[in-house]
């Protein structure tokens, strides 16, 4: 199961707007095989700008994530965050031979 990964680090700056962004963004990404694999958990900042909510989500393929990100219904959601949130955004490739289990 090879797939992609969706990395996002994010810093909120407006709760109540930045969940409207989560409510369409969740089904969005559903829509298109995403599955969260991390989301708002704890973690350790080692290097680089903190960003205090990180997500990480998989998807079948690098193509299926860029498309989740150019859906219609993906862009009405993050229509909601612009403003609302200083954001990173990248799809990475997975290995060959990353599996879960």
């Amino acid at each position: 199961m090879a797939g992609a990964f969706w990395i996002a680090h994010v810093k909120v700056l407006d709760a109540e707007a930045y969940g409207k962004y989560a409510e369409g963004a969740g089904p969005a990404i559903a829509k298109h095989g995403g599955k969260f694999l991390a989301r708002g958990a704890r973690y350790v900042q080692l290097e680089g700008n903190d960003r205090a909510r990180n997500v990480v989500a998989w998807f079948p393929s690098l193509e299926a994530a860029e498309t989740c990100y150019r859906s219609d219904e993906y862009q009405a959601a993050l229509a909601h965050a612009k403003g609302a949130s200083e954001r990173d955004l990248v799809i990475v490739e997975a290995a060959e031979d990353v599996s879960f289990g």
